[in-house]
């Protein structure tokens, strides 16, 4: 794992690791596919761990095994799996080809789990309806955040930044976003911080094209380090995604004080609570009127900020941890 981790990654590594450093009595073994199994070796495990290559097979002492990432391979009793998101099955963000394995793989996980995790309860109605899982095997447990290491900068210390963290790719609404950040004021700068993803090519020519270009960074996938520097920087943070699971992004701008924008539809809503502004994703003039408010009226920045900083407090990755646990504990009849 390390740095620069997706937000899969940011999972498996705090649950993982969570669960060692919390049950030191319990013996853990973290199960690597193959091709990132030597990488793993870059950081060091908790004593009661060890680290394997994952299979089609699983030691036979092993009381339960854990897919954190909606793929179960092997088959087996006491099988736990977590539910990130299901858009593939919904709309056309991706290449047939990866939407047709996806789907083959989420419906043999779902279909293989005695239990299933889902990071929201948007997840969890998704699984529910889409695959046919019973809401009785079905658990939801949201992620948690880091809170930022001191109290984030107020706004008068940050700069005219409008920032978004993700991808760049159909799903993410970069492409609108574009469109609506060129009615904001000139003194403003837009900052994409994410890797290419699929439609990126066309979003790409978009911004290259756009009336606003100088003013727009598009800096690829960035460090940890880089990342957390840009939290303290922004003064917005906009995030108008047409499908998210979660939105992991969100949830640490709220932490680190920054106002919201995003969209009012899939997960979003669960996570940002009243902390942020919701849009039509689909509509660039109610984009475009956010962005004109939030960059215009410090007052509600200010708002938004302490909302912010309050609605992230209550997801912390100690609870996720222990419900975790609790869901385990509950398949094992402890």
């Amino acid at each position: 794992m390390g740095d620069c981790l997706t937000g899969v990654g940011v999972y498996s590594r705090e649950i993982l690791y969570g669960l060692a450093a919390a049950h030191s009595e319990t013996q853990f073994l973290f199960c690597y596919r193959p091709h990132r199994f030597r990488h793993s070796f870059s950081e060091p495990l908790p004593k009661n761990a060890a680290r394997r290559p994952l299979l089609n097979w699983l030691p036979p002492r092993a009381e339960l095994f854990h897919a954190l990432n909606q793929r179960v391979e092997t088959r087996r009793s006491n099988i736990v799996s977590t539910f990130h998101d299901v858009f593939v099955l919904t709309a056309a963000y991706s290449t047939p080809g990866f939407r047709a394995r996806f789907a083959a793989q989420a419906r043999a996980a779902a279909a293989r789990s005695d239990l299933i995790i889902a990071v929201s309860n948007f997840t969890a109605l998704q699984v529910e309806q889409l695959l046919g899982i019973e809401r009785a095997r079905l658990r939801v447990i949201h992620h948690g955040v880091r809170p930022p290491a001191a109290d984030p900068p107020p706004d008068s210390e940050r700069e005219d930044l409008i920032l978004n963290v993700g991808a760049i790719q159909t799903r993410k609404n970069i492409a609108r976003l574009v469109k609506a950040f060129e009615r904001t004021a000139k003194n403003w700068r837009l900052v994409l911080a994410g890797s290419k993803g699929y439609g990126a090519d066309e979003i790409l020519h978009g911004i290259e094209h756009s009336s606003r270009r100088g003013d727009i960074d598009v800096l690829g996938y960035i460090s940890d380090a880089e990342l957390k520097r840009l939290y303290l920087r922004a003064r917005v943070f906009a995030f108008p995604s047409l499908d998210e699971g979660f939105g992991m992004p969100v949830l640490d701008a709220l932490a680190n004080g920054i106002p919201v924008l995003t969209s009012n539809r899939s997960a979003l809503p669960e996570i940002a609570g009243d902390a942020a502004i919701l849009v039509d994703p689909q509509s660039t003039d109610e984009i475009a009127s956010a962005l004109g408010r939030l960059t215009d009226d410090s007052d509600l920045r200010d708002n938004l900020r302490m909302r912010g900083i309050k609605r992230a407090a209550n997801f912390t990755w100690q609870d996720a941890i222990a419900k975790t646990w609790a869901v385990y504990r509950e398949l094992l009849g402890y």
